[in-house]
C-alpha cells in the first residue's frame, strides 16, 4: 500500500487536493438528498407546496406527475390498475433512471442512504469485523417476494414496512415505529453485516439495479494505467465488486463500470489521488495503449 499521511481511505487525496476536492461528490450527494427531502417536507411543514405527495407518488408544481415504478409494479401484481397520471409518472421515472442509472436513486435520493453510510463509516472507524454477509442475490429474492406477497394479498404490502416510506412518515408525524426501523437498520449495518441492508437485502435497490443495468451514465476507470494499488476506491465503494473488471482490465477491455449494482455515488472519484476515475458514458472506448519506447539496442541500431 502506498504510504501516506494516514491509513484512512482518501487521506492522500485530501493531502494532495484538499478536503473539499476529495469530498466533492459526497457533499453534492448529501445536498441532493437534503433537497429531495426538503421538497417533500416544505409543504406539510411550511405550507409551500412545490411537491405534493411522497417518493412513492407525487405531483410537482401541480403539473409533473412522478411515480415510483416499483410501487406501480406492486400495484399491478395486486391487481389494482393505477390511474393514468400514475402510469405516466412511472414512465417518466423509468426513462430517467434507465438513462442515468437505476441505483442513482440509492445514492442520490434515498433518505436511508445517509443512515447506512454513517453506519459504514463508524464501522470502519471502530475497526469492527466485516460480520455476516448475506449473498447479494438475497435482495433479488426479497424483490420477488414483495411482488408475490402483493399478488397473494391484493395489497402493496411492502409499503407498510418499507424503511423509506416509514422514515418519511416519521419526519412528518414524529417519533414512532419509523425511527425504530431506521435504528434497526443502522445497528444491523454497524454490528451485524457491514453495508448489509443496501448491499444485500433492500429490494428497492435490487429493483433499481435491474432498471439501470443498461443505463448511459457510468463511472469510468479511464486512467487505470495510473493506478498505484492503494485500494482506497475498494475501501469506500458500497459495491466494491463492481470496480475490479474496469480497473484491472488490460488492453482493449472496457474501463467502464458496467454492473447495475454501481450506484454512481462518485466516492471512488473523490478518494483517488491519481484521478483514475471519472463520470462517463457506457460507450466510452478503452484507454489507448501507449506505444512502446525503443530500447537502447534499437536506438543504437538506428
Amino acid at each position: 500500500m502506498r504510504p501516506g499521511p494516514s491509513n484512512r481511505p482518501g487521506a492522500v487525496a485530501v493531502a494532495e487536493r484538499g478536503w473539499l476536492s476529495a469530498h466533492k461528490w459526497l457533499l453534492i450527494r448529501r445536498a441532493s438528498q437534503l433537497c429531495f427531502l426538503a421538497l417533500f417536507l416544505i409543504g406539510p411543514w411550511a405550507g409551500i407546496w412545490l411537491v405534493e405527495g411522497t417518493l412513492a407518488s407525487s405531483l410537482t408544481l401541480g403539473v409533473l406527475p412522478l411515480s415510483d415504478p416499483y410501487v406501480i409494479l406492486q400495484a399491478l401484481a395486486a391487481r389494482h390498475w393505477p390511474e393514468t397520471t400514475a402510469l405516466l409518472g412511472a414512465a417518466i421515472v423509468l426513462l430517467a433512471y434507465a438513462l442515468i442509472g437505476g441505483r442513482v436513486y440509492c445514492a442520490w435520493v434515498c433518505p436511508i442512504n445517509p443512515v447506512t453510510d454513517l453506519a459504514a463509516w463508524l464501522h470502519q472507524r471502530l475497526g469492527l469485523p466485516k460480520g455476516w454477509q448475506p449473498k447479494r442475490s438475497t435482495r433479488l429474492w426479497l424483490l420477488g417476494t414483495t411482488l408475490l406477497v402483493a399478488a397473494v394479498t391484493g395489497t402493496i404490502a411492502w409499503e407498510a414496512v418499507n424503511p423509506i416510506t416509514l422514515l418519511h412518515r416519521g419526519l412528518l408525524y414524529g417519533v414512532g415505529l419509523a425511527w425504530l426501523v431506521v435504528l434497526a437498520i443502522f445497528l444491523f449495518d454497524l454490528f451485524v453485516a457491514r453495508r448489509g441492508w443496501c448491499g444485500h437485502l433492500c429490494p428497492v435497490g435490487a429493483f433499481y439495479g435491474l432498471l439501470g443495468a443498461k443505463s448511459l451514465l457510468r463511472v469510468s476507470a479511464r486512467r487505470r494505467a495510473d493506478c498505484d494499488d492503494c485500494m482506497d476506491c475498494f475501501a469506500v465503494c458500497p459495491e466494491p465488486q463492481v470496480i475490479t473488471p474496469a480497473l484491472r482490465g488490460k488492453g482493449e477491455a472496457s474501463p467502464i463500470v458496467l454492473s447495475g449494482d454501481c450506484s454512481n455515488c462518485g466516492r471512488c472519484i473523490d478518494v483517488c489521488s491519481k484521478n483514475v476515475f471519472a463520470f462517463a458514458n457506457r460507450f466510452e472506448a478503452a484507454p489507448a495503449v501507449p506505444a512502446a519506447l525503443p530500447d537502447d539496442d534499437d536506438r543504437k541500431a538506428a
